[in-house]
C-alpha cells in the first residue's frame, strides 16, 4: 500500500465530492492517472526544515490556539477590533495591542509555507475518470485574506515527481511519492491518504533550496494560471482573466519569486485587465510596482511599455508622471523610437509561455 512515509493525520478540513465511490473497479481501464505502478521514492525522512512543516495543519492549529490564549480579549488576535474598541477610550489600547501582536507574531513564529489540500472532487468525462485536488498555499504566522490556490490531479504530481527525479536524483532519493493503485482509487480513504501524502511531498520539496528555486517546481504552481490568463486576455474576457492573473500573482508572492520575468508579465496582465475594466487606479498601482522592480535594470523588453502605460494612467488619475516621462526620454535617446515598441497588451499577446 502507499502508506509509507505518511503521517497518521488523516483528519482536517478536507472535503470530498464524489457520488461514485465504489465504481472505480469498473472504470479502471478508462482511468488516465492510475494503474499498476511502483513506488518511486523511499519513505519521507522528516528532517531539518521539512520536519517542521510535515504536519502543517496541526502545527498551525497549535500555534493559533496558543496565540488566542495569549490574546488579552480571549479571541482571535488577528482580529482588527476587539471588545476594547467598543468601550469609550478603548481605541488606544486596541491599537497598542495590535502593534504588540504584529511584532510578536514576526518574532515568535518562523515564516514557513504550508501546503494544505482543502478539497478533492472526482471528475468523470468521456475517456477518463480522475480526482482533482485543491491545494492552498498558506504562510504560517500570517492571515491571508485572499489565499493562493491551485487545482491539480494525480498525473500533474506524477509529472513533477518524474521531472525532479531526473534532475535532482540525490535530493529526491529520500522523498516518498504515493504509488499508483490498481483498485479503489476513488474511495474517501484513498483520497485522504493521497491528500496528506501530497501535502508532505510538496512541503519536503519546498524545504530543499535547489528544488524550490527550480523551474520545474515553480512552473508546477503558476504556469497553468499564466497560460489561462493569457488566453482569457487575448479573447477579451478581462474579468475572468483578472481573477486568474491575481491568483498567479499570489502564488508567485508565496513562493518568493517576485523579481522574475514571469512576475513582471503577471503585473502587465493585471494592469491591462484593470485598465480595460476602467479600474485605472489599480492599473496605475500595478505599473508603479513593475517600475520599482525594473529600477535597477538598465533595459528590459517591458520597461518601455510599462513607462508608456504609467504616463498615460498617471495623467488619467491625476498622479505625478514626471519621473516616468524622464525615463522615457532617456529611452528615446538610447534606443529605437518608442512608437516601434509594442504596448503592454501586445506584449502579453506575443509572449510565449512554454
Amino acid at each position: 500500500d502507499d502508506t509509507g512515509g505518511l503521517s497518521p493525520r488523516l483528519s482536517g478540513p478536507l472535503s470530498f465530492t464524489s457520488h461514485e465511490e465504489e465504481e472505480d473497479e469498473e472504470d479502471e481501464e478508462n482511468e488516465e492517472e492510475d494503474g499498476v505502478g511502483e513506488e518511486l521514492g523511499e519513505p519521507l525522512q522528516a528532517t531539518g526544515e521539512a520536519a517542521g512543516v510535515e504536519d502543517g495543519g496541526r502545527c498551525w492549529g497549535l500555534w493559533a490556539g496558543e496565540a488566542r490564549a495569549a490574546a488579552p480579549w480571549g479571541g482571535d488576535p488577528s482580529n482588527e477590533w476587539g471588545p476594547a474598541a467598543e468601550r469609550p477610550g478603548g481605541s488606544l489600547l486596541t491599537r497598542q495591542l495590535q502593534e504588540l501582536w504584529r511584532k510578536s507574531r514576526g518574532s515568535l513564529v518562523p515564516q514557513r509555507l504550508l501546503f494544505e489540500v482543502t478539497s478533492a472532487s472526482v471528475v468523470s468525462d468521456r475517456s477518463s475518470k480522475y480526482v482533482l485536488y485543491t491545494i492552498y498555499l498558506i504562510r504560517s504566522g500570517r492571515f491571508d485574506k485572499a489565499p493562493a490556490a491551485i487545482t491539480r490531479r494525480y498525473s500533474d504530481f506524477e509529472r513533477l515527481n518524474r521531472r525532479l527525479r531526473c534532475r535532482f536524483g540525490c535530493d529526491m532519493a529520500g522523498i516518498a511519492f504515493p504509488r499508483k493503485r490498481l483498485r479503489r482509487n476513488f474511495t474517501a480513504e484513498t483520497i485522504a491518504k493521497r491528500s496528506r501524502a501530497f501535502e508532505q511531498f510538496l512541503s519536503h520539496l519546498h524545504s530543499i533550496a535547489e528544488i524550490r528555486r527550480s523551474p520545474e517546481f515553480l512552473e508546477f504552481f503558476f504556469l497553468q494560471d499564466l497560460r489561462a490568463a493569457q488566453r482569457l486576455t487575448c479573447t477579451g474576457m478581462y474579468r475572468e482573466a483578472l481573477a486568474t492573473w491575481a491568483n498567479a500573482y499570489r502564488l508567485q508572492d508565496r513562493l518568493g519569486v517576485c523579481s522574475s520575468g514571469r512576475f513582471l508579465l503577471t503585473l502587465a496582465g493585471l494592469a491591462v485587465c484593470h485598465q480595460e475594466l476602467d479600474e485605472l487606479g489599480e492599473a496605475h498601482s500595478c505599473c508603479e510596482q513593475a517600475l520599482q522592480l525594473l529600477e535597477a535594470q538598465g533595459s528590459h523588453p517591458l520597461l518601455g511599455p510599462f513607462l508608456q502605460a504609467h504616463v498615460h494612467l498617471a495623467w488619467k488619475v491625476g498622479k505625478d508622471k514626471r519621473r516616468s516621462e524622464a525615463r522615457l526620454q532617456d529611452l528615446r535617446e538610447a534606443g529605437p523610437p518608442l512608437h516601434q515598441q509594442p504596448t503592454l497588451k501586445e506584449c502579453l499577446i506575443k509572449e510565449p509561455l512554454e
